[in-house]
């Protein structure tokens, strides 16, 4: 019997998909608020927008985010700079790498994170101008 190839997951960590950020786009709670937000990365990268709304708090969460009417994006990676959580809350500052158009662009935000009802919820971002 032939077996599946793996897929490296989109996230940054040396891992499979699957068994990485797929198992949180197949509905598996992410246990911490870094988990949530590589998953929600590797989520823009495969254009997710149902479980990019689901794992948006319901205070700041847009109607929807119309991915497919934006101008293509190819992501070109993720780096964790800190994560911090204290009891129900938690900030992760992260950069994601990606390029429209031929052009390369940098997003730099410190996202804001609550944990309700044992799951983790991005509730916002502060945007870093580098």
């Amino acid at each position: 019997m032939k077996q599946a190839a793996t897929v490296t997951c989109h996230c940054g960590l040396n891992a499979d998909y699957v068994a990485c950020c797929g198992r949180y786009h197949a509905g598996e709670a992410a246990p911490t608020a870094q988990a949530l937000m590589r998953s929600r990365y590797s989520a823009y990268v495969l254009a997710l927008e149902p479980y990019l709304l689901a794992t948006w708090h319901a205070s700041t969460r847009p109607l929807q985010l119309d991915l497919a009417s934006d101008a293509p994006a190819r992501w070109l990676g993720l780096t964790v700079k800190h994560h911090e959580a204290t009891g129900d809350t938690a900030v992760v500052e992260f950069v994601a790498r990606y390029k429209v158009g031929g052009r390369a662009y940098r997003l730099h935000e410190t996202s804001r994170f609550v944990r309700e009802g044992g799951r983790w919820f991005y509730v916002d971002g502060e945007l870093h101008q580098d």
